[in-house]
């Protein structure tokens, strides 16, 4: 089992191996993820994995992981979404200070390998940037995780025949929370989101090599309203959500134990 970082006491803390521990920071967000799914899916999905990957560890036999788990960073870079009701970010400069200062303080008592797990995608490009500047000017080494192995055959495989556009706020994302807690989300209100301006284009999409920085706007219902979602997600199911989010963390367990042996 993982320990978490909020429960050891500074005596306890004092007399932990911190240059062999990994502290991993789960990273979310707070914003919308269309009319079914909650504010808090990425927070919701950051806890879940946290779990799994625990679970992933001790299948592994690992039960020992020299891995602490620092409290969720429950609000993330969500300007894409910020139209939308309920949606809150950060600016790309408070996210980054807090995460720099966040991770000095770590450094400042000896901990040098931080993993961060990110459970939203617009939190990346700021976790890229930091990662080189922490690593540049404090002499640490972090680490980025994806939470969703999106690409991974068993998790495609979960998505629905003709699910074409399936993306933030989709199938995908709306299972993994019905996998935690499916009185969370309201299927009957429901509504599918395709790029409505990048439809009938072959090389300029919302990602890929040919892109731009996307907003929630850029999603719209057949009949033309944003939605803010990628793909229908009518087809979630907590089944689907648990074969998410154990694939997710299982393809995991390779990378954490070579950061676990990582040798500069």
């Amino acid at each position: 089992m993982l320990k978490n970082y909020r429960d050891f006491t500074r005596l306890e803390m004092e007399r932990l191996d911190k240059k062999n521990t990994i502290v991993l920071i789960p990273l979310g967000s707070l914003e919308q993820h269309g009319n079914q799914a909650p504010l808090g899916t990425d927070d919701i999905i950051a806890e879940a994995m946290v779990e799994q990957i625990g679970k992933a560890l001790e299948q592994a036999g690992e039960e020992n992981f020299p891995m602490l788990v620092f409290p969720l960073i429950p609000v993330g870079l969500s300007t894409e979404h910020k139209n939308f009701c309920g949606s809150i970010t950060f600016r790309p400069d408070t996210y980054y200070h807090l995460l720099y200062d966040i991770c000095s303080s770590l450094a400042h008592h000896g901990f040098q390998k931080i993993a961060f797990l990110i459970c939203h995608g617009g939190n990346t490009p700021i976790v890229q940037v930091l990662s080189r500047e922490l690593r540049s000017e404090l002499g640490i080494y972090p680490f980025f995780l994806s939470s969703g192995a999106f690409s991974h055959p068993d998790v495609k495989a979960t998505v629905s025949e003709g699910n074409i556009w399936d993306f933030h706020g989709g199938e995908m994302e709306t299972s993994m929370v019905m996998a935690v807690d499916e009185s969370l989300v309201k299927l009957d209100t429901a509504e599918a989101g395709i790029p409505a301006s990048f439809v009938q284009n072959k090389a300029l999409l919302p990602y890929g090599t040919t892109s731009i920085g996307w907003m929630s706007e850029d999603w719209k219902t057949k009949e033309g309203k944003p939605i803010g979602i990628g793909g229908d997600p009518s087809g979630a199911t907590a089944e689907k959500g648990r074969i998410i989010l154990e694939t997710s963390a299982r393809i995991l367990v390779q990378g954490l134990l070579e950061i676990r042996d990582w040798k500069e």
